[in-house]
């Protein structure tokens, strides 16, 4: 019996590899030639990273990550500190390791298990373009015409999914209104004055600018964000130093050298979708950005989607396919909308507010100790 995992990012191959160490066989269907992610730089939350120990690869992906100090949040317009949140041995004994990391340096370890776990078959140009399903299972229907048979299908296939695409049926995600610019910075061009070993957020009226270091410090990873309206998608397109910067201005001396420092920069526009009461047809469910795209401001998108695996995984029971997705669906959907919903108001009242909502942002951090951040992240990450 054989369960059709579609999309072989972060979320399929936690799912893959989990499945298989319960015992189930899997087939994983990846549209592209290799087995990469796109983009560069994520934070890996406590919660991340128990769900990489539970796989087996947590301390593989620790060696490869860099262990900031604090997230620091800081004024875009003056450059003064605003708040910071110490990850300090108080932060993990509560709640664990918080990291940051290259993309690649999650999936290389899932998918070097992956490889080597006998229950698991990868297959690349293999994407699916739609699914056929009866009372025996499910069948996979590649681009190619190619038909797939499995007992069941785990849609892991990203934001624009065509497992979702079938499920659901409501079209592409709308966009959200901000831009991201990302670029990859050799550190070695970092002044030694703007060289510190935390996540600082540069936090502005309707933009924020965000830099740390990856793949064991020999990067620095560049994300700045405007809230400027767009309309229309937009993945991984180049665009030109001199119109990346006149959507941040003012823009406080530090952040500016930062960015003065990138050579080349891509733009996207970001999309997530609301909350919605159905991640299943039968023997087929969805999971990850395929059932819960967020925002990225509260740097849950890998976490939640490595929740997913891990869940669905303890719970997947062959003999009874339909009932084992609808417990998973059950036991996610109320988790993954919460996160949702705290990825915009993030974006709103933290990272993008100005004048008196601004003035509200700083006094309400003022206000807060270390201890009441804690509070506040248990929720999340304990």
């Amino acid at each position: 019996m054989t369960v059709l995992v579609v999309g072989g990012g972060i979320g399929g191959l936690a799912t893959a590899l989990g499945l298989a160490r319960a015992g189930q066989r899997v087939t994983v269907l990846e549209a592209a030639a290799v087995f990469e992610e796109v983009g560069a730089g994520i934070q890996i939350g406590p919660n991340g990273f128990r769900m990489l120990d539970s796989l087996g690869v947590g301390a593989v992906v620790r060696s490869r990550a860099v262990h900031v100090d604090e997230l620091r949040l800081r004024c875009g317009i003056s450059g003064r500190k605003i708040a910071g949140l110490p990850l300090d041995e108080g932060f993990q004994r509560r709640f664990g390791t918080y990291a940051v990391v290259h993309r690649n340096d999650v999936l290389t370890p899932l998918l070097d298990a992956c490889q080597n776990h006998e229950l698991v078959e990868l297959r690349v140009n293999s994407g699916v373009e739609a699914y056929r399903q009866d009372a025996g299972g499910v069948t996979a229907v590649l681009r190619s015409g190619d038909p797939v048979r499995g007992a069941a299908m785990v849609g892991a296939d990203g934001l624009r999914s065509a497992v979702r695409r079938q499920l659901v049926g409501d079209g592409d995600p709308p966009v959200s209104g901000h831009t991201t610019f990302r670029a990859v910075i050799p550190a070695q061009d970092v002044p030694r004055s703007l060289k510190e070993n935390v996540v600082t957020l540069w936090a502005g009226p309707r933009y924020h600018v965000v830099w740390y270091v990856i793949a064991g410090g020999r990067y620095v990873n560049l994300v700045a964000t405007t809230d400027n309206g767009a309309t229309e998608p937009m993945t991984g397109k180049p665009v030109e130093h001199a119109e990346v910067m006149k959507h941040f201005e003012p823009l406080c001396d530090d952040a500016a050298r930062i960015m003065e420092l990138a050579n080349e920069w891509r733009a996207w526009v970001l999309c997530d979708r609301p909350p919605i009461p159905n991640w299943q047809d039968s023997r087929v469910v969805l999971l990850g950005d395929a059932a819960h795209p967020v925002l990225q401001y509260a740097a849950q998108g890998a976490c939640q989607a490595l929740e997913d695996a891990v869940c669905l995984s303890s719970v997947f029971n062959s003999r009874d396919v339909v009932g084992s997705f609808a417990l998973y669906a059950s036991m996610r959907r109320s988790r993954t909308a919460r996160v949702h919903h705290a990825s915009r108001l993030m974006g709103r009242e933290v990272y993008h507010p100005a004048g008196g909502a601004a003035a509200a942002r700083d006094a309400m951090f003022a206000s807060w100790t270390p201890a009441d951040l804690h509070e506040r992240l248990e929720w999340l990450y304990g």
